[in-house]
């Protein structure tokens, strides 16, 4: 029970001030309980099958409210209560564990004086439990220890004779829930990242290809551009698997892709299809010159030397590009023309960039 035991309980009580008599502080907590759980109400209310019959004549009020103490100082949530005036008239033990008061410390004292800086953010839902609304709420609140509790509130009008005399204060503590969220939305961005995205360059995968081309076209039509859609082959990708190892492969395909990333600009897209393919997705292209332009120069980029432990490897990679609209108005048409025009550049000796034969820029 913190600070104050059973021992003090009876201090405790009193410490809400001399107008406040131990019958009026048994209805306090009285109140608080009503807005306990049942299983918890019960225990007040039913005696145990396990206790002796008590003779009700010599149970005092006080009594009960001891016993009602116990209890609330055994709830994992702050439970308190404060009248129209913002005096606290009764508060459980963890106020100690949230604020570091104990409850002979609070009672009697105003709320702003407990929640300090928290005061103006409450301060409206004070305002509106006293006028009679229930009151839930999120808030982070300032522990001793330095830590942060993530807390959900709420506040339970108390109308007598139809005005509010007060209010009762329910506040337990999240912290968990909001870090098994976090846990969950993370793990909800990665299995869609993984879904997503290729795992050895990181690139977007085939998953995202056709939402790529589509955004694309759409933009290209608002600004009245063209798209390019590129298919990258790299030449000979089996014979430095087969010549320096699947992890030198797996390094190249990796270098490969973060050179596309870097030449791109910032309005294109590089994606993997997979083995040792990659399509580029070029927008806001003005016309078919500089559409040419731009992948001669990817390519040339892509296409430089690369030392690796012992081994200089040249990348050399064969590219057909279609454009929208000339060459297909469609994710499947584009992808289409561009495959075929790779094919062409394979079998016309490779290293080269090949436009689909409907385009007048090879």
């Amino acid at each position: 029970m913190g600070d104050c035991g059973l021992a003090c309980s009876d201090k405790s009580l009193s410490g809400a001030g001399p107008e406040t008599s131990t019958l009026e502080m048994f209805g306090l907590y009285d109140s608080l309980f009503s807005k306990l759980p049942a299983s918890l109400s019960h225990l007040l209310t039913q005696p145990s099958r396990g206790l002796k019959k008590v003779d009700q004549d010599e149970t005092s009020h006080r009594g009960l409210a001891d016993i009602q103490l116990k209890v609330m100082d055994n709830v994992d949530a702050m439970l308190g209560y404060w009248d129209k005036d913002l005096r606290c008239r009764a508060a459980n033990a963890a106020y100690k564990v949230w604020f570091g008061k104990t409850r002979d410390k609070i009672l009697g004292r105003h709320i702003e004086e407990l929640l300090g800086p928290l005061f103006e953010l409450n301060l409206p839902h004070i305002r509106a439990a006293l006028e009679g609304e229930v009151q839930v709420f999120e808030r982070e609140i300032p522990v001793p220890l330095g830590n942060v509790r993530h807390s959900l509130a709420s506040y339970y009008p108390d109308i007598v004779n139809g005005k509010v005399v007060g209010f009762s204060v329910h506040v337990a503590d999240v912290t968990r829930m909001k870090q098994l969220e976090h846990e969950l939305r993370a793990a909800k961005t990665q299995a869609e990242t993984m879904a997503t995205h290729d795992f050895l360059t990181g690139l977007p995968n085939r998953v995202l290809l056709e939402e790529t081309v589509s955004r694309a076209i759409e933009r290209a039509k608002f600004h009245d551009n063209l798209v390019g859609v590129a298919i990258v082959d790299v030449d000979e990708f089996k014979q430095i698997n087969d010549s320096f190892g699947h992890e030198t492969g797996d390094e190249f395909l990796k270098e490969i892709a973060r050179r596309l990333k870097r030449v791109l600009r910032i309005t294109d897209s590089v994606i993997r299809l997979g083995g040792d393919e990659f399509v580029i997705v070029a927008c806001d292209v003005k016309d078919a010159h500089e559409l040419r332009l731009a992948m001669n120069r990817i390519i040339g980029s892509v296409s430089r030397p690369w030392n690796y432990q012992t081994a200089i490897l040249n990348p050399s990679l064969s590219c057909g590009v279609a454009s929208f609209p000339n060459d297909g108005a469609g994710v499947r048409a584009l992808l289409a023309a561009a495959d075929a025009a790779m094919y062409r550049a394979k079998r016309e000796g490779k290293k080269r960039v090949l436009f689909a034969e409907s385009n007048t820029s090879n």
